[in-house]
């Protein structure tokens, strides 16, 4: 008898120590998460310091500060189109002491690079969309064009008669002029420039005929007069160009090229980090200040749950994949 009690206490015993550590498991997660974090937390951002992105991101990493009162600090990571610094986030430890703000970029380079580095969606973890930044195809204000729908009228009596310019291939500004090109089924001349600035120019001097750029850098000069803004790119119109129909407005069913950031970390990051961090960018991006200067910059503050997010960036994957393949874009090596 004693020696069956021995035997049958054996594996009771393993099973209360793996209960216990089960328990300490489940429990030790939210209190990691309460405890989060605990040193300075590295911002990445893509981008060059003073680039759109840098702005927002510094913003963020303020805010962020003050709700975790510690240090978020921007490390800009330029170069690839932003394949850089997605990579750094992506094979950073997963704990949350590494976060990346990214912009479409991120979407459109899962088509455009032969060969990333990472798997855009399974190497990293969404955790909040934060603005979504509609643009303007704008035109110089001497230009015969009222409208989107008088450049398709123009294009379709002249193909190959309207030139639109980027800021370079495979650039935001590049596949909402090929979408509206593919969508509308008109013939457009895409001309690439280094950059957003001298294409600008080249549209207030006549040399091509429009863009689609930010609202924040084309605003002081439709204010101004000296540019036309022609249609906005979201599905719905700007709070800070009321007046201006959008795309699909002007008869381009389906259309939507929108510029947009988002916060994500390394995948396998412990799920109360995540939550942690979208609970405090969902509460800062409520604030009236933030709201305000997003609104001036001619975005849309969000603040998504991490599955709005992941299924936002899952569908941004998509439809740049598609547009790219439209216009045939060669991905790079």
């Amino acid at each position: 008898m004693h020696t069956e009690q021995t035997r049958l206490r054996a594996p009771l015993a393993l099973l209360a120590a793996a209960t216990a550590a089960a328990i300490a498991v489940v429990f030790a997660l939210p209190a990691s998460a309460q405890n989060y974090p605990a040193r300075p937390v590295r911002l990445i951002v893509p981008f060059a310091p003073g680039a759109a992105s840098d702005i927002t991101g510094r913003l963020v990493a303020h805010k962020l500060g003050e709700g975790f009162n510690q240090s978020f600090v921007v490390d800009n990571r330029p170069g690839a189109g932003g394949n850089i610094g997605h990579d750094i986030a992506a094979k950073a430890p997963p704990d949350g002491y590494t976060i990346v703000l990214a912009n479409e970029s991120l979407a459109i380079n899962a088509s455009l690079s032969r060969k990333l580095p990472f798997d855009t969606l399974r190497d990293l973890a969404a955790i909040s969309l934060v603005t979504i930044n509609p643009r303007v195809f704008v035109a110089s204000a001497a230009s015969p064009f009222e409208s989107i729908k008088d450049v398709i009228a123009a294009s379709r009596a002249k193909p190959n008669s309207i030139r639109y310019g980027s800021s370079g291939i495979g650039t935001g500004p590049h596949l909402a002029g090929a979408m509206l090109s593919n969508l509308a089924r008109i013939e457009l001349i895409h001309v690439p420039y280094k950059g957003a600035a001298p294409a600008l120019a080249d549209v207030l001097g006549g040399q091509i005929e429009m863009i689609a750029t930010t609202i924040l850098s084309s605003q002081p000069m439709i204010q101004s007069g000296k540019l036309r803004a022609l249609a906005v790119t979201s599905a719905k119109r700007s709070g800070t160009l009321p007046g201006v129909p959008t795309v699909a407005e002007s008869g381009v069913s389906g259309f939507e090229a929108t510029s947009w950031l988002m916060l994500l970390g390394p995948a396998k990051m412990p799920r109360a980090v995540v939550a942690r961090l979208h609970e405090e960018t969902a509460r800062f991006i409520e604030q009236s200040d933030v709201r305000k200067r997003v609104a001036a910059d001619g975005g849309e503050p969000v603040g998504s749950s991490p599955e709005q997010a992941a299924a936002y960036l899952k569908s941004q994957v998509e439809r740049w994949g598609q547009v790219i393949r439209a216009a045939g874009v060669q991905p790079e090596a």
